[in-house]
């Protein structure tokens, strides 16, 4: 079964998302606090997908969502937001979040969104498969651990920052719209917005750059995009 955790404190809101997921075919696994989502994480590694809700009673989504990520954790991540809560957006892509839904939503763009994080997530087929590496000046990328390292050390990487990584490395030097980067990382399907990939690109050259306020290998086209070059 393809599990999905869910932390959500409002039982309505909830139930809800539940019984629509289980329609999808998916095997939700509820939280009501932070700390019971964490411990549900350790019972289930199978969890592929967490939705975290950023208001909660003990430790809210953000700190929910560090805790995942400094254990090393892969799984797609997305945060529910109020939809007044406009830097909650930008807040918890930059703690590892992968997406965002603004409440209140629809079944139909929440599964979406879903699935889109549950195939990355899993990585493509392709990748998989594959057994080579992609070299860039200090980086090399290996696409069937799906890892990167950096002069001989590993950064830690999301699978959306991962993702990304492969699409500027396949395409050195040329320059990629906000548009192709989310419809190749995202999906055609995507919902979203485009501001998803200006944060996380934010997050990225955090990780990869020497100075991320003077990026050198992840540069911005002004009114396009980014390209990946020296």
């Amino acid at each position: 079964m393809k599990k999905v955790l869910i932390l959500e404190d409002e039982s309505s809101i909830r139930s809800f998302v539940v019984i629509n997921l289980k329609r999808s075919g998916y095997e939700p696994v509820e939280a009501e606090t932070g700390e019971q989502a964490l411990e549900e994480l350790k019972k289930n590694p199978d969890i592929r997908v967490a939705l975290l809700d950023v208001m909660l009673p003990d430790i809210d989504g953000f700190e929910v969502c560090r805790r995942i990520r400094a254990s090393g954790s892969k799984i797609g991540i997305i945060m529910l937001t109020a939809k007044s809560q406009e830097m909650d957006k930008v807040t918890g892509l930059m703690t590892g979040a992968d997406d965002y839904v603004t409440k209140p939503f629809s079944p139909a763009e929440l599964t979406a969104r879903i699935d889109a994080l549950y195939r990355r997530t899993g990585g493509s087929e392709q990748d998989e498969a594959a057994n080579g590496e992609l070299v860039s000046g200090p980086f090399k990328l290996n696409t069937r651990n799906r890892t990167l390292e950096k002069n001989g050390e590993r950064i830690r990487l999301t699978q959306i920052e991962y993702s990304i990584m492969k699409l500027f490395m396949d395409n050195a030097g040329k320059a990629l719209s906000r548009e192709d980067i989310l419809n190749e990382v995202w999906g055609r399907n995507y919902f979203g917005e485009l501001k998803i990939v200006d944060v996380n690109i934010r997050r990225l050259r955090i990780k990869i750059e020497d100075d991320p306020t003077i990026p050198s290998y992840i540069t911005t086209v002004w009114g396009y995009g980014y390209k990946w070059g020296f």
